[in-house]
């Protein structure tokens, strides 16, 4: 990787950030899903692009809503390549400075219970338990809330 950045999310991003999504989520998004998110005003999505020497390449992406002083992240993902070299801490780490630029106190989030890697990665950044919701993914797992407090 040479170089790397985070930049809004645009309609055209959607292709690339729907092949990370089916490849990452167990309950994935519809374009239409993401196309909702880039319509709402309280909503921002990022994706993280980097440079290489095949091209631009689309790598992660973070979804998230803030309302007053409380923000909540809805989708995070990386590119299976790209999995476990930092860009999930990145956009998570944008994901806070923009929270903090904006004022946010309370983070929240959902996790499926059986995602170790997402739940490590979230608790490194102050995340705790805040308990479960039965059956919220598919009507068949739990998810795991999380609430991160500034």
């Amino acid at each position: 990787m040479t170089t790397s950045g985070i930049e809004k999310m645009e309609r055209e991003h959607l292709d690339e950030v729907l092949l990370i999504e089916t490849s990452s989520s167990l309950t994935p998004w519809s374009k239409e899903m993401f196309l909702e998110e880039l319509r709402n005003p309280l909503a921002h999505s990022f994706i993280y692009r980097v440079d290489e020497a095949q091209g631009h390449l689309l790598a992660g992406f973070i979804c998230f809503r803030n309302m007053g002083e409380e923000s909540e992240l809805l989708n995070i993902g990386v590119h299976p390549l790209y999995r476990r070299k930092g860009i999930g801490r990145k956009l998570m780490q944008f994901y806070m400075e923009f929270g903090k630029a904006k004022q946010i106190k309370t983070f929240y989030l959902e996790v499926h219970v059986s995602n170790p890697p997402a739940i490590r990665l979230y608790q490194g950044f102050s995340y705790q338990p805040a308990g479960t919701r039965k059956k919220f993914y598919q009507g068949k797992f739990d998810a795991l809330m999380m609430v991160r407090r500034a």
